[in-house]
């Protein structure tokens, strides 16, 4: 399996998809989001932390994201975790 792709926080936003930039919030809740980035230090996204058995990961501040991991390889774009939850 190939590695995620790192997307830059750009003013709040991230280039999602090669057409569409998006809001860093999105990221909260979106099934493509493998880690963040803050401070130097690659955490559970929200997305990953809140479907795993261990939901005791850190409550991330997304302003203060740096980076996100995305594993979206196809280029699909904001998928939300709810879809997968529900």
């Amino acid at each position: 399996m190939s590695e995620p792709r790192r997307l830059a926080v750009v003013q709040g936003r991230v280039q999602c998809t090669e057409k569409e930039s998006v809001s860093i919030d999105r990221c909260r809740f979106c099934v493509h989001s493998a880690s963040v980035v803050v401070k130097g230090a690659e955490l559970p996204s929200p997305a990953r932390a809140y479907c795993s058995r261990c939901r005791d990961a850190p409550n991330i501040d997304m302003a203060k994201v740096e980076a996100v991991l995305c594993d979206d390889k196809q280029e699909e774009g904001f998928r939300s975790i709810a879809n997968i939850i529900s």
